[in-house]
């Protein structure tokens, strides 16, 4: 029997479990109301005044709000790694594929929009704050492996090999998406259909076949 396995250790694990689980409540609600404010307007106090917890709580939970913006950065990395996985799974032929990319891109940026909004704003400040820098970078290179299985994908649909490697084309689709959701932050009623049809042009490009 491990120490896991006897009474004071499963007593113990439930209290990391439910620490773990409050940290998580917490980190939900800071995320809503960093994406309404960004970063440099969000202090814990802030969060505290728009969430159910206190200030004092928030401070129990997290040593700052830099602790409390990490732990929000990895929850993100969590939540989208897995955002075209089946559409990757799921398609037969390059057209397939690329149709589906980019439908669920332009999807993502107009009904997540405040999320993504938050994302380039930590991103940004992580040219500043080398508290969590090593986490936003951490989450580059997984949105970076996430676009780069779809190019993969429609280039074994397609029978051919990509035009660029996988820094290049995250940085492109990185780029289309940035600039969209500027739009469509901004109002433009068409950024969403903008960024389906600009990603496939680029889905193309990046996977030239004949």
């Amino acid at each position: 029997m491990t120490a896991a396995d006897t009474p004071t250790g499963r007593v113990a694990q439930r209290q990391v479990d439910k620490f773990e689980q409050r940290r998580r409540e917490l980190a939900d609600a800071a995320l809503q109301t960093l994406s309404e404010l960004g970063y440099a307007r969000t202090s814990l106090r802030e969060i505290a005044q728009n969430s159910p917890f206190s200030h004092g709580v928030l401070h129990y939970y997290f040593r700052d709000k830099v602790d409390l913006i990490t732990y929000c950065v990895r929850q993100y990395k969590t939540e989208c790694v897995h955002r075209y996985d089946d559409i990757v799974a799921g398609s037969t032929t390059a057209e397939q594929l690329s149709r589906d990319f980019g439908a669920r891109l332009a999807e993502t940026m107009v009904e997540d929009a405040a999320m993504h909004r938050l994302w380039y704003d930590l991103r940004a400040q992580a040219l500043f704050e080398d508290s969590f820098r090593s986490d936003v970078l951490e989450i580059d290179a997984v949105l970076e492996q996430m676009i780069w299985r779809v190019v993969r994908r429609c280039a074994d649909l397609a029978g051919t090999a990509p035009a660029t490697g996988s820094p290049e084309a995250y940085a492109m689709f990185d780029g289309l998406f940035q600039q969209a959701l500027l739009q469509h932050l901004a109002g433009a009623p068409e950024a969403g259909a903008r960024l389906d049809a600009s990603a496939r042009r680029l889905l193309a490009l990046v996977v030239p076949v004949g």
